[in-house]
Order: structure tokens, then sequence, then C-alpha cells
């Protein structure tokens, strides 16, 4: 029962996150709204949680959104605290998720080998 509870409360906190980002509410010009929030992992005590950021930009380009993101962190914390009325908000942690560019690396690859 825990863990429903748990992806719940992650998947609450990936859409007030990613609505954030597409309204614009970051005022740090790093962040833009082709960046999304690809994965959400709490903590089972909900005092942490790590946020997986990707989008189709260059890989420094998304390395500075995420630091604009983590810059960012109190702001979205308390406008997430606000409107999700938990206890306990979470302290937000952004990281980098390069999983889409490894996943084209991989195609290309198989198609070089394929022809």
């Amino acid at each position: 029962m825990a863990d429903i509870r748990l992806k719940r409360f992650e998947s609450l906190l990936r859409e007030e996150i990613s609505s954030l980002i597409l309204r614009n509410e970051i005022k740090d010009p790093r962040v833009d709204s082709m960046v999304s929030v690809s994965g959400v992992s709490v903590s089972k005590d909900l005092a942490y949680a790590k946020i997986r950021v990707s989008g189709f930009k260059e890989r420094n380009e998304l390395e500075s959104a995420v630091a604009g993101l983590n810059n960012a962190a109190g702001f979205i914390q308390s406008r997430v605290g606000s409107k999700l009325k938990a206890r306990l908000t979470p302290r937000l942690s952004f990281f980098a998720d390069h999983s889409i560019e490894e996943s084209f690396e991989v195609n290309s690859s198989i198609e070089q080998l394929s022809t």
C-alpha cells in the first residue's frame, strides 16, 4: 500500500513541476519549455526527491538548464508544496537524463550494423 501512495506522490510531483516549466513560471533564462521532466524518485520518508530532466537539446544546454532548475529549486519546492498540500515537501534535486540521446546513438549503431 505504501508503494502505491509513493508512486502517486511521484506522479503528482512530476505533473506539478512539468506544469511550472511549461507555463514559464521559472524565470531563469536557462530553463525553457523544451525541457521536460522524465522521471521522479522520492525517498520513502518523502524528505528528498530526485528529478530527472531531459529535452531535445545539446548536452551542454541541458546541463545548463539543470543548473538553472537546481538554482530555482527553493522556488519550485514552495510552489509545489502549496499545490500538493502535503505535510512535508521533499527537497528537490535535478539531474540531467541523457537517455534520449543515448537511445539515438544505439539506434544509429544498429542501423550501421544492419547495412
